[in-house]
């Protein structure tokens, strides 16, 4: 599984749904877990930032699925990267 960790900004409607956040997130794991995927962690952030997420799906499509579902929803804009072990970034090194 390949590891992504997203940082999130609110919308306006996400913003006026903020009582909502918690079972929002717990609605979001359910549907990562349907989808193949597990949520590691999850935190509510001030700054630039509302929200992260640190995940692992099958792959770049998979993940880019996920969140394509979760902004869809309205309450979110999301930014991923993927995340790479010492072990993985070791296996890309070799490549070079």
């Amino acid at each position: 599984m390949a590891t992504f960790i997203t940082t999130i900004q609110f919308t306006e409607q996400g913003i006026r749904e903020i009582a909502q956040t918690s079972k929002r997130a717990t609605a979001f794991e359910t549907a990562a877990r349907q989808a193949g995927a597990k949520v590691l962690h999850q935190y509510w952030m001030l700054g630039e930032y509302d929200d992260l997420i640190v995940y692992e799906a099958q792959d770049d499509e998979a993940a880019a699925a996920l969140m394509m579902r979760l902004g869809a929803l309205g309450n979110v804009r999301t930014k991923t990267s993927r995340a790479f072990t010492a072990l993985e970034m070791t296996k890309v090194l070799a490549g070079m």
